[in-house]
């Protein structure tokens, strides 16, 4: 992508990491907003093995922790995620003392996250993490922040979030009526929330 934001955010992440140190970056916005697409371009910018991306979406908790109660018709919801668990990955990632760490991941095809699926060496040095809730104030979500050189925060239009979820969601099998109700309902009062932390973002990039 080509703008002076997008420009002069990444030639400062070049300058960070200059000295060998890792760096984790988080890339924050609200469902649709194309956080997933950004942060697999910005890896593509560093050289190969130099960067890897750990999305908070592995953290999602499973279908059979959430089927039979109200975080189903939630999913998404801050509350339907393993807040400590990301957390630990996050420490474990910034202390840098493997040689090795595993991150899960959530495959959408499946619906489910799946476990030790991103390795980690302790040689790459530039983590960039991305998810809905990485400037949340709620414990133990701001301890995450903490954790975290720097996030940025995909401000995308409304429009356009609202149209790429519902086509997310029906490529993943939902009726085009089920595919609307789930972006307008559970996927916007998640977005209201995210995008309420979005003043505590180090840097706004715009992203279509």
């Amino acid at each position: 992508m080509d703008s002076p934001e997008v420009t002069e955010a990444v030639d400062a992440l070049r300058g960070r990491l200059a000295d060998g140190r890792r760096v984790i970056l988080g890339i924050a916005g609200a469902p649709g907003s194309g956080k997933s697409t950004f942060a697999a371009w910005l890896q593509q910018q560093f050289p190969p093995g130099s960067a890897v991306v750990v999305p908070m979406d592995g953290f999602h908790l499973a279908n059979s922790v959430i089927d039979g109660t109200p975080l189903r018709q939630r999913k998404g919801a801050m509350d339907t995620f393993d807040a400590g668990g990301y957390l630990a990955l996050l420490r474990r990632l910034v202390s840098r003392d493997e040689d090795v760490v595993y991150a899960p991941e959530f495959r959408r095809t499946i619906d489910e996250p799946v476990a030790a699926a991103i390795a980690v060496p302790a040689a790459v040095p530039l983590v960039i993490t991305e998810g809905n809730y990485l400037l949340a104030e709620q414990d133990p979500w701001k301890d995450v922040r903490a954790e975290l050189e720097e996030t940025w925060f995909i401000d995308t239009p409304q429009d356009l979030r609202m149209s790429r979820l519902i086509a997310r969601h029906i490529g993943f099998g939902m009726e085009p009526e089920s595919a609307r109700a789930w972006a307008t309902g559970p996927d916007e009062a998640n977005a209201r929330i995210i995008l309420a932390t979005k003043a505590g973002a180090d840097r706004i990039i715009p992203w279509l």
